[in-house]
């Protein structure tokens, strides 16, 4: 059974997984080198948990000692308990949901690895080229497990798929969804390649073909790469890309947002479709 803990000093060092959690560029430099996360919310931990990624401690207001006592229970790590107060210190930010969960990361497969997969390995992944936005992070992840993609390939710029924010937002998707960050990247892309995967580039250009078109296609194994919100794909992204892809427009819209584009894309190209 875990410990519970009553903190009243915010500069407690035993707190100190969760200090500082508005500061971006701090947490992205510190959460991979000291090998944690941070789950936020009763189902997000719970998820995380569920999901096998190991507990270093929780941080929780006394009204959801109770809530959680199973995870508690189950669970071998300490319990801080703390008043909201003493949460908001410490974090940087007012805790709405008075749940916060220190995790443990997983150590990443390597891209071969993930794509040569247990047979018959992966059918269908989506590649996303420096996205940096957290939301769209993790949007995009919830999008691909909801419809059924079987892993994600990261180059080398994208956000931390497990930052506060991405894992929140995708609902603790990002935990369900098996992922590896690429090395180098357009070079990486023959990886690819090698495992027998189309490179479907979602883009506007004068020789994409429709989506409709690409699904009708039936590739055995597809890889659709999507890019950063603003500029989309590379030219060394779409150099590297066997087809290219458009999702068909109206009302003058010339593109959405890389979110939006992802959850129509997995959709269209679904098996079975």
């Amino acid at each position: 059974m875990a410990e519970l803990v009553t903190v009243d000093d915010p500069e407690d060092p035993r707190l100190h997984d969760y200090t500082s959690l508005t500061d971006v560029e701090l947490r992205r430099r510190r959460e991979p080198a000291e090998g944690l996360f941070i789950a936020e919310g009763e189902k997000v931990i719970r998820r995380a948990w569920q999901a096998g990624y190991g507990m270093r401690s929780m941080m929780l207001s006394a009204k959801w000692v109770d809530v959680m006592r199973d995870v508690i229970d189950a669970a071998p790590a300490p319990v801080y308990v703390v008043d909201p107060a003493v949460a908001e210190r410490v974090t940087g930010y007012h805790v709405h949901r008075g749940a916060l969960a220190s995790m443990r990361r997983k150590e990443l497969p390597e891209p071969r690895e993930l794509l040569a997969g247990d047979r018959p390995g992966p059918r269908r992944v989506a590649v996303f080229e420096d996205i940096v936005d957290h939301a769209n992070m993790g949007a995009a992840f919830r999008n691909a497990a909801a419809l059924g993609v079987d892993a994600v390939l990261l180059t080398p710029r994208c956000a931390d798929p497990l930052y506060r924010r991405a894992v929140k937002v995708s609902m603790a998707a990002v935990l369900a969804v098996p992922y590896a960050r690429f090395a180098s990247w357009p070079e990486d892309a023959g990886l690819l390649r090698e495992q027998g995967f189309v490179l479907a580039a979602l883009c506007l250009s004068d020789r994409s073909v429709t989506l409709d078109e690409l699904a009708g296609r039936r590739h055995e194994r597809l890889a659709l790469m999507l890019g950063t919100e603003g500029e989309g794909l590379s030219d060394g992204a779409l150099r590297a890309a066997d087809v290219h892809v458009r999702i068909p427009m109206e009302a003058g819209v010339d593109s959405l947002n890389v979110a939006a584009a992802s959850a129509v894309a997995f959709y269209a190209t679904r098996p079975g479709t």
